[in-house]
């Protein structure tokens, strides 16, 4: 399964894997950017990120660990 910009619960499922000792509220956009090109799964042009997106997998995250 590749993982694209709009699967941003899947991301966020694996960024808390990845990283389970981050506080998502403190990361950087331009961290969660680099972060999330570099999942394994992660397949999709960096061209199609914006800042609504990179929102969207933050707060994701956010309540994944909730």
């Amino acid at each position: 399964m590749s993982l694209k910009w709009t699967d941003t619960l899947d991301i966020a499922i694996a960024l808390d894997e990845e990283h389970p000792d981050i506080d998502p509220q403190l990361v950087r956009f331009t961290d969660l950017m680099a972060w999330v090109m570099a999942l394994e799964d992660f397949d999709d042009d960096e061209a199609h990120c914006g800042e609504r997106i990179l929102e969207a997998i933050q707060m994701a995250w956010i309540e994944e660990r909730d």
